[in-house]
């Protein structure tokens, strides 16, 4: 049976309302951040940088994933993520010159987050903050500081701060380059953020609200949208979410794939789009209730997708699409996707 799910038809919740107020935080850091982002891109541009690292946890973490394909497509540079638990726990000093690290933490609390910079600085980093809490132990611990500018965000599941610290990101590896182009697109980016929420993904959410299981595909930056879009699934709607690229999806993973299975691909016109509604059009055939946001599917269902001025920000008006279906999908599954169970706004891990 076919449940019929109308956009906003509940009353907002308090993701509801911190996802409408991306736009306006993603102003709001484009509007205060350019002075600290230029000083630190200036900075960086003076050091020998052959590589990059990464540390964090969680969104943050998937957040790091993307600013990995953004430093290796843009720069030319790799990105790596390190394990925290490599200095909090196994206490190792990390040999890091010619290299910068950076970390991202909404709350900036975490023990090993802190250490694990901290370990990457003594080991010769160039150690930069990406955090909503300028004054936090990470903020403290490192080169430079960059403030996300998003406000409180009271919601357990991160969805504006996840948006601002990959503009934070991707701005300051435009600013590293000189990438005008880039640049552009993100002062851009507040209205098309706007036009992303009203889209309408209810007919993701009318197969997924008595699903159990699914899977996200995405490839390039996509795939860290992927990732992040499993993660909220589960937290805000008990529904257990794989994230696979799509370039490895038809090879373990799609045997378990029946009739009716639910996939959402997150495909954008960089050049991995056509392959990912080529794999989505593929798993519809074998049966697979696919969504994809593309208009180029021919077997999978199409979903509406905001466009923006570079293919490196397109995924984030597709998360943000997302963002308000799935907070639509969790209210009516009559969950409360402010407290998802067993879930706290700040989790610090040693």
């Amino acid at each position: 049976m076919t449940i019929a799910i109308t956009p906003t038809t509940h009353s907002k919740t308090t993701m509801r309302r911190e996802i409408e107020e991306i736009p306006h935080a993603v102003e709001r850091l484009l509007s205060n951040g350019q002075k600290l982002i230029s000083a630190t891109a200036g900075q960086i541009r003076q050091r020998d940088v052959r590589f990059l690292l990464s540390v964090a946890r969680g969104s943050s973490d998937h957040a790091c994933s993307y600013l990995k394909y953004a430093s290796e497509l843009l720069l030319q540079l790799p990105m790596a993520s390190m394990g925290p638990s490599v200095a909090s726990l196994y206490n190792r000093s990390i040999h890091a010159n010619n290299t910068l690290c950076i970390a991202i933490s909404q709350s900036g609390k975490s023990p090993d987050i802190v250490d694990m910079v901290r370990a990457t600085a003594n080991g010769g980093a160039f150690t930069v903050a990406i955090t909503n809490d300028n004054q936090s132990p990470l903020a403290q611990a490192v080169d430079a500081s960059l403030p996300l500018y998003s406000g409180k965000e009271v919601s357990v599941a991160a969805t504006k701060t996840f948006i601002t610290s990959i503009v934070t990101g991707l701005w300051l590896l435009a600013e590293i380059k000189g990438d005008e182009h880039l640049r552009m697109a993100l002062f851009d980016l507040p209205a098309r953020l706007e036009k992303a929420i009203q889209n309408d993904w209810s007919p993701a959410a009318s197969a997924l609200a008595k699903s159990s299981s699914l899977f996200t595909l995405g490839r390039g930056p996509s795939w860290a949208i992927s990732n992040e879009a499993a993660l909220k699934l589960k937290e805000t709607c008990q529904i257990h979410a794989e994230s696979y690229s799509s370039a490895e999806v038809l090879h373990g993973p799609v045997s378990i794939v029946g009739k009716g299975f639910p996939v959402i691909g997150f495909a954008t016109e960089d050049a991995t789009g056509d392959s990912l509604v080529e794999v989505c059009d593929n798993l519809a055939l074998k049966g697979a209730n696919v969504f994809v946001s593309s208009s180029k599917a021919r077997q999978a269902v199409c979903l509406p997708s905001t466009r923006t001025n570079h293919w490196l920000t397109d995924p984030l008006a597709i998360m943000v699409t997302f963002y308000a279906m799935v907070e639509q999908l969790a209210a009516t599954k009559g969950m409360n996707p402010d407290t998802p169970r067993h879930l706290n706004k700040v989790t610090e891990t040693v």
